[in-house]
């Protein structure tokens, strides 16, 4: 049994709210999960269906808890302690305004990953207004975290996502559904060729390609050990899928349409040659919220 629940079922001490949020954060701060404390209280919240905001306050109110709660709040604490991604557990991560089902198949989506929604989501309200709805594509969707959040906050706009694994696509449908959004379509095609009827259409095209090199390895074990591969590694230098990035969004924009690229922290350099090669101009690099390069822009 675990000592999450044998060191509080005693008579004499009954288990509490506080009791299992405390000995919860201890063991996952020896696993040296990030944020202890608010996993334990995330995961106390799930087991009792109750918000993280409800758990800090049955804390202090003492709470008493059923043994079949203890027992099944001790098993997702050891599931988060092996370093099974949160999100998994829960089975939603949340992104900007949005909840998105997550889990086995599909990459996380991070919250660094919401400034580059943010700048695709200002490219897009940007555009001026003409005959039509702006229309922006998010190539390699995964979750649909950029799509349905550009679709969300632009309701204007028509978006599209595009993506090619099976498995993350279940996912994604399963998001626009549960977000309700009518202004975005999912489609399942390589990024490669997609969309060919949208060609010099397009005013925004963003994506959060895989691109880490082949020989880097994650530090995080969430992402080394849950992440989908192929929503990892971008070849030996990490750019394989960004080249196709850029040329199929060389094709898709109209002339003076934007490409929103998220990268990791040492790419910016490499992929504003890349895309100034490719025929773009005004290639720039901007930061996350870290103070870390995250994400270059161009211009068609």
């Amino acid at each position: 049994m675990s000592a999450l629940v044998e060191q509080g079922t005693a008579a004499d001490r009954p288990v509490t709210v506080r009791t299992l949020v405390e000995r919860s954060a201890r063991i996952l701060e020896a696993a040296r999960v990030p944020d202890p404390r608010v996993d334990a209280e995330l995961l106390v919240g799930h087991v009792l269906d109750a918000s993280r905001g409800r758990v800090q306050s049955l804390s202090v109110t003492d709470a008493p808890v059923s043994a079949e709660e203890a027992v099944a709040i001790a098993e997702v604490v050891e599931r988060r302690a092996a370093r099974e991604p949160l999100q998994h557990i829960l089975g939603v991560a949340w992104f900007r305004t949005l909840e998105l089902s997550v889990g086995p198949g599909v990459f996380v989506p991070r919250p660094e990953t919401e400034s580059v929604a943010q700048i695709a989501i200002d490219a897009v309200r940007a555009v001026v207004p003409a005959d039509r709805p702006p229309l922006a594509v998010d190539l390699g969707t995964g979750s649909g975290a950029l799509a349905l959040s550009i679709a969300s906050e632009v309701p204007h706009a028509e978006v599209v996502g595009v993506e090619n694994s099976p498995r993350a696509f279940v996912w994604a449908k399963e998001n626009l559904a549960r977000t309700g959004v009518q202004n975005a379509r999912l489609v399942f095609a390589d990024l490669a060729d997609a969309l060919p009827d949208l060609d010099g259409r397009v005013d925004v095209v963003v994506s959060n390609p895989p691109y880490v090199p082949i020989g880097a390895i994650p530090r995080d074990p969430e992402v080394r050990l849950f992440d989908p591969e192929a929503a990892l590694y971008g070849g030996q230098d990490g750019l394989d899928v960004v080249r196709r990035v850029s040329a199929t969004a060389r094709r898709l924009l109209r002339e003076g349409g934007t490409v929103v690229i998220e990268h990791g922290e040492l790419q910016g350099e490499s992929i504003r040659a890349l895309l100034t090669a490719d025929g773009f101009r005004a290639a720039s690099t901007q930061r996350d919220l870290t103070g870390r390069d995250r994400t270059t822009t161009a211009l068609r």
